[in-house]
């Protein structure tokens, strides 16, 4: 098998890093050597099922050690991997299986108290059923630039499109990211991202077997739980969005979390104070924050020596075979080698995301610096005109998450007929403090067109499972 492909990686990786611990996942503990036996036996399952090399097939469940035996067993009989959101309910997600051709769906019923019927025609497997192990042990010839995986975008807007992406894409980009994460072999990783996503399954899974890091996967964020596992496991490595280590913060006295080592997060709207708190308050002795899109994978990442202003309030400078530059308009435009091969099966879309130069654009908004460090200042899309000034929601929150009440803040424009289009903030207050103090001291702090004319409190604001408000679900 190649090395040069992820299931030439995750099998050698049993041969290097042998008798160390893979994945813990509640009482199941495996080996490198005894993960990499699994993933051979699933490749020869699926064989089985009738998955030829570039045939597809979708997992539609949430993180666990089956999830990563699939994945793996699915390259390496040589098929395509189509992750599908938990979170998406049964209209969407078979929408996206369908598209996608898959031959087969693996699911676990009953997550969320939800079950996960298959689309009529499209064979469905119980991942925590008998089916991994029901193989002979196979190895299919993958190359480099074969197709790995076909990962649908979000959809928190318009309809999700499939972004297709290569072994050879996948392999440089994480092991990289290895580099600037400074994951290490030995490390625990908690991975709390879920591993439909690009992050939980690349800069997750991909990137641990890269470096031999044990793989501690957690199928729904519950702080309590997070925190026994890094207690009982001794943690090493906690990704996770902003709201994993505020999360942490309120909630570690009497907790052993000595072991934690590295943190990585990534949001247009971090507070300088939360990286501050992380650094002084927990035992993170490396906080790496970054950027990147299912389009293309990181495409920008902190580096060590980054002051807490620079790791809150940019995403860094491009990595290694990545160029970045600005459109005249601001929106974030990304060329190199990471960039995905297309849009499945839709040219159009895929002419307009990515330009006859080779650039992406990737819908978001930004500055450079100086230094060449990137600053994400919001989505084309959630722009609105104040009286003919643009106003960018990702700045605005930023300027809210610094009031002391306030842990969390959405923000999206609304007609006004004088103005055209004014602000309205959802707030997740952590003290009492009323609509009009908050306005009263934003119009201290920001220019009058950006300050919120309306501040609506919620006791949460509506997430997708990587952590980013799903904004039509406030208007």
């Amino acid at each position: 098998m190649n090395t040069d492909t992820i299931p030439g990686m995750v099998l050698a990786a049993g041969d290097r890093f042998g008798d160390a611990e893979a994945v813990v996942d509640g009482p199941l503990r495996l080996t490198f050597a005894e993960l990499a036996d699994r993933v051979r036996t699933a490749a020869g399952a699926f064989a089985a099922a009738g998955i030829r090399k570039g045939d597809r097939a979708a997992i539609w469940a949430p993180n666990s050690a089956e999830w990563m035996i699939a994945a793996f067993g699915l390259h390496t009989a040589g098929g395509v991997l189509v992750p599908v959101n938990t979170r998406f309910k049964p209209d969407e997600a078979h929408d996206v299986i369908r598209r996608s051709g898959a031959k087969l769906v693996l699911v676990q019923q009953g997550f969320l108290d939800q079950d996960y019927p298959a689309p009529e025609g499209v064979l469905a497997v119980d991942l925590k059923g008998g089916f991994l192990s029901d193989g002979a042990a196979y190895e299919a010839d993958v190359a480099p630039d074969d197709v790995s995986d076909i990962i649908f975008t979000s959809g928190t807007t318009g309809r999700p499109k499939g972004a297709v992406m290569t072994h050879r894409q996948t392999l440089r980009a994480y092991t990289e990211w290895c580099e600037l994460a400074d994951l290490r072999e030995g490390d625990r990783y908690l991975i709390v991202n879920p591993f439909f996503h690009t992050f939980g399954y690349k800069a997750g899974l991909v990137a641990s077997f890269i470096r031999g890091a044990t793989v501690l996967p957690v199928p729904v964020f519950d702080v309590d739980t997070v925190l026994d596992l890094v207690e009982r496991e001794r943690v090493t490595v906690l990704p996770g969005p902003p709201t994993l280590y505020h999360a942490l913060l309120e909630a570690r006295q009497g907790r052993d979390l000595s072991t934690l080592r590295v943190a990585v997060t990534g949001s247009a709207d971090i507070p300088v104070e939360l990286i501050r708190r992380m650094k002084h308050e927990l035992p993170f002795r490396h906080i790496m924050t970054g950027y990147g899109l299912t389009e293309a994978g990181t495409v920008t990442a902190s580096r060590p020596g980054d002051t807490f202003e620079d790791i809150a309030t940019t995403v860094g400078t491009p990595c290694d075979g990545f160029e970045v530059r600005l459109g005249d308009d601001g929106e974030v435009l990304v060329r190199g080698y990471g960039v995905m091969q297309g849009y499945l099966d839709d040219p159009a879309a895929t002419a307009e995301a990515v330009d006859p130069g080779g650039w992406l654009h990737t819908g978001d908004l930004g500055t450079l610096d100086e230094n060449g460090r990137l600053r994400i200042v919001g989505r084309k899309k959630d722009m609105f005109i104040v009286g003919g000034f643009n106003a960018y929601p990702a700045e605005i929150e930023g300027y809210l998450t610094e009031h002391p009440a306030v842990v969390q803040a959405a923000v999206i424009g609304v007609p006004d007929e004088r103005m055209g289009q004014v602000g309205k903030a959802f707030v997740v207050p952590r003290a009492d403090v009323s609509a009009d103090e908050l306005i009263a001291w934003s119009r201290e702090r920001m220019a009058g067109y950006k300050v919120p004319r309306y501040v609506e409190f919620r006791p949460e604001l509506p997430l997708n499972a990587t952590g980013k408000v799903m904004k039509d679900r406030l208007q």
